[in-house]
């Protein structure tokens, strides 16, 4: 099985392509875990079924106030949501390379970010409403 370095990931926010702005993304999916143990179980063990999905997704991004960047993209969003698609790298859509689209709300935003002489960056991490949908063609 090959293996994957993160170095062409694609990004769009808003119909907006980012990528080349955002140093990291993790999109996280994880069901809620509803305990279904019941009396006289066998195996003195508990069960367990998954519940509802709790979603999110985590953006590290390259502040830039130009017009057509991250600040004039994000901050008109704040408190609404917006459809959010990644990629594992900006070729086609494929079996080895999913997109993944879902609608993101956009609940906090810090514009500026850094010390002296660091990047001014920005770092959110933003719950997913409804469900992710893959594609793989």
């Amino acid at each position: 099985m090959s293996k994957i370095v993160l170095n062409d990931a694609k990004v769009t926010i808003n119909s907006v392509i980012l990528s080349d702005h955002i140093a990291s993304i993790t999109l996280e999916t994880k069901d809620d875990i509803i305990e279904t143990t019941g009396f006289g179980a066998t195996g003195a063990a508990k069960t367990r079924v998954a519940g509802l999905a709790d979603n999110q997704v985590t953006l590290d991004f390259h502040q830039d106030f130009a017009a057509t960047n991250v600040e004039a993209t994000i901050y008109p969003l704040l408190g609404s949501t917006t459809t959010i698609v990644v990629q594992p790298t900006s070729a086609a859509t494929s079996a080895t390379n999913p997109t993944y689209t879902f609608t993101a709300l956009v609940a906090d935003w810090t514009p500026l970010k850094g010390g002296v002489g660091q990047l001014a960056t920005a770092s959110v991490t933003w719950p997913i409403t409804g469900a992710i949908t893959k594609a793989s063609s």
